[in-house]
């Protein structure tokens, strides 16, 4: 089955005072991959200002853009439309040695370190190793995501931006970051290389043609057991057509939707909001 959705990603924030500079990125605009394609996509800043586009080292497209005027809010908003597709039935199946040889960890070395959002744990470390006994990486994969799935309870203000996989564990809750780190955290252990993707994910199993609802901004994680294929630990389910792919990275670092450096006041407010509309 196929969507068409349009989304809508606004960005608010409000300073006690004026800011009078402000270097920023943005990674808001959908990919086209192999399973969804970007038909349109814009990024407009207020104060009015022109964005520069890149692609970043993992494949994501960047906005960059400064300001430059005195200026006490700033917005950003990104829209676009999308046409995603389920996820096939057939899930790529190297076996453990295929994924252990040298050419394999020197490939994807970088997915399979550490980082700053999914330490080394030695008790994650533990955890990990009874997926070893596994037959193959695509069991150790679907284990691992529901052993996240079972172990995080899903709850809102109780982790933040900065929360590693280690602190969510020991929590014991989080929001979809969260179940994504930790699902991170114990599969680059077995040696199964595996990548923090950011998104959108529009919340119905079945959506009304031009209704519009709130949608999520969303994280999951790909593994790579051949190819890369996208799973969902906090829902515990395939990526499918109801998730819209933005950013891939190590973790949470490489794709924040919004960052910078700014001189001014301080910030006083803040405010997200998605909307996504299913067009067909």
């Amino acid at each position: 089955m196929t969507w068409r959705l349009r989304i809508r990603h606004t960005t608010g924030h409000r300073y006690a005072g004026a800011v009078h500079s402000s270097y920023n990125e943005a990674r808001v605009t959908p990919l086209s991959t192999d399973r969804q394609i970007a038909v349109e996509a814009a990024v407009v800043v207020t104060p009015s200002t022109p964005t520069h586009r890149y692609w970043d080292y993992w494949g994501t497209l960047v906005d960059a853009f400064d300001l430059h005027e005195p200026h006490d809010e700033m917005s950003v908003v990104g829209t676009s439309v999308v046409e995603t597709s389920a996820a096939g039935d057939q899930r790529p199946s190297a076996s453990w040695e295929e994924l252990h040889a040298a050419e394999t960890v020197d490939g994807y070395a970088e997915l399979l370190a550490p980082t700053t959002f999914v330490p080394s744990d030695d008790e994650l470390d533990r955890e990990s190793t009874a997926l070893a006994a596994l037959s193959s990486p695509v069991e150790a994969v679907d284990a691992a995501v529901d052993w996240a799935h079972r172990r995080l309870e899903y709850a809102k203000g109780i982790t933040t931006v900065r929360t590693t996989a280690t602190d969510a564990f020991r929590l014991g809750a989080g929001v979809c970051q969260d179940f994504a780190h930790l699902t991170l955290a114990v599969l680059r252990p077995l040696g199964i290389p595996a990548r923090y993707v950011s998104g959108y994910l529009y919340p119905g199993e079945t959506a009304q043609v031009g209704m519009t609802t709130v949608g999520e901004s969303h994280a999951w994680v790909e593994a790579w057991t051949g190819e890369w294929w996208g799973i969902d630990p906090t829902h515990d389910r395939l990526a499918g057509e109801r998730h819209v792919v933005v950013g891939r990275g190590r973790d949470y670092g490489d794709v924040t939707p919004l960052k910078g450096i700014y001189h001014g006041a301080p910030a006083s407010g803040l405010t997200v909001s998605v909307e996504i509309t299913r067009l067909e």
